[in-house]
């Protein structure tokens, strides 16, 4: 009895003996984790990347979960050492690593910023001329979990990968996704700016901005001049599917299966107004059950567009009205009263699609489109409104750089078409020498008359 005793007691002291040396281990390993992570950290922080390499990599190797830092220190260190790799097989090392920091940190926090992740793993492989199946997987998993969270690059290079999947198959499919695209990058302007936004309003007071507000301010507007560029390139892709030759027939078959579908009803009349297919009878048809379904400002605003299509205006003016009226987002009222400027200048109405501008602007002063809208308007109008002198022609041409200036001064998001607005006005407005030749002061001030009525500056 006593040696069986003596047998449980020896096994019971083996075993804790076992598990306190475990736990020991455990400790120790924890312990010289925290050493090295903080002996290599300040060497990352300082840019030391040669020195910090060792024990990040001891650090990334045995503490896979310690802290993201490990992934986010671990970058810098990888990306130092591919650009300053000496040989093709230190670089391709470099390489590899890269694409282990985004597996093992996706394995270890799969739920920080996973979407951002796989688009910036896309675009590495990309970069480095990976096969497309290969980065396209990446920006489809990034586009599932959050495509708000895709890089401005990887947005239109997902659309291609989804245009050479669809183009002979599933054309609907392509019109979907430029949809869906669209408003992610409605939704990504609509954020930077309003950021900006509250930057700029602190600015205005006089108050001096932080280095953090300064460094936003300049993120936020290289952003938004990006997202300009992927909105135009993404629609210039599009071009080659979205005709009414095709949207037209293409609606019609899809009609009856999405005639209840608000969504889709939504964006088949936003997309038939967009490429001026709303001559069809079918275009009439899908504003009416829009309009029954949803009479949202939305809804109010394309009901208002048939109704000048039927030369209805006084009506169209009224549901016009109403769509403003029932939108409380300051940024889509805007959107509505640029829409009404657009379609008042469509209809020769070229006074009141300013007035109307400018209510947009009123709502959302951030709102570029349409300064160059009035812009547009002056230009088309340099011959009647100058007054049949060449110089006054080209003084109308003045008046529209300078809105087209400040369309770019006030919304980077349309750099790209404001600057080419400025280079065609700019080659309209007087030269040095036209100034010269007329006998006017530069600087001084020039009424323009007609409907237009502003005074601007000789330049």
């Amino acid at each position: 009895m006593k040696t069986l005793e003596l047998k449980k007691f020896t096994s019971t002291l083996v075993l804790l003996v076992l598990f306190l040396g475990l736990n020991l281990s455990a400790q120790d390993k924890q312990t010289e984790c925290n050493v090295k992570y903080n002996q290599f950290k300040p060497d990352v922080v300082n840019k030391n990347y040669e020195l910090a390499y060792e024990n990040w990599l001891w650090v990334f190797d045995n503490c896979p979960d310690l802290t993201i830092n490990i992934y986010k220190y671990g970058m810098e260190i990888a990306e130092y050492r591919y650009k300053n790799a000496q040989t093709d097989a230190d670089k391709q090392a470099a390489k590899d690593l890269i694409g282990k920091i985004y597996t093992q940190r996706l394995q270890y926090y799969p739920n920080e910023n996973p979407a951002k992740m796989y688009s910036e793993w896309a675009m590495f492989k990309y970069k480095f001329g990976c096969p497309e199946p290969k980065y396209f997987e990446l920006l489809e998993k990034a586009y599932q979990i959050d495509p708000t969270d895709m890089g401005v690059v990887a947005i239109p290079l997902y659309y291609q990968g989804i245009i050479n999947r669809n183009k002979d198959t599933n054309v609907q499919y392509i019109f979907d996704m430029y949809d869906n695209l669209n408003d992610v990058i409605n939704s990504k302007v609509d954020d930077y700016s309003k950021k900006l936004d509250e930057i700029k309003t602190v600015q205005e007071t006089g108050a001096e901005l932080s280095s953090k507000q300064q460094n936003n301010m300049k993120a936020y507007t290289v952003n938004l001049e990006g997202m300009s560029q992927v909105a135009d390139l993404i629609t210039q892709m599009s071009e080659e599917y979205a005709t009414c030759d095709r949207l037209i027939p293409l609606y019609q078959s899809e009609y009856e299966g999405h005639k209840d579908d608000i969504v889709w009803l939504n964006r088949s009349v936003s997309r038939l107004e967009e490429k001026n297919c709303n001559d069809s009878d079918f275009y009439d048809k899908i504003v009416e059950q829009l309009t029954n379904l949803d009479p949202s400002a939305k809804a109010y605003a394309s009901y208002a567009n048939l109704q000048l299509k039927k030369k209805n205006e006084a009506k169209a003016i009224e549901y016009f009205k109403k769509a403003v009226d029932l939108e409380t987002d300051s940024y889509r009222k805007a959107d509505i009263l640029y829409l009404i400027a657009g379609k008042m200048y469509q209809k020769g109405r070229l006074a009141e699609a300013r007035t109307y501008a400018y209510k947009a602007l009123e709502s959302r002063p951030n709102l570029g489109k349409a300064y160059l809208l009035i812009a547009n308007m002056y230009a088309t109008s340099a011959n009647s409104c100058g007054g049949g002198d060449p110089f006054g022609a080209r003084m109308v041409f003045q008046a529209a750089l300078d809105k087209a200036y400040k369309a770019k001064a006030v919304d980077p998001s349309i750099s790209a078409q404001a600057n080419r607005a400025i280079g065609s006005y700019g080659s309209k407005a007087p030269s040095k020498e036209d100034v010269f030749n007329k006998g006017v002061a530069p600087g001084s001030s020039w009424k323009i008359n007609c409907w237009i009525g502003e005074t601007v500056r000789v330049p």
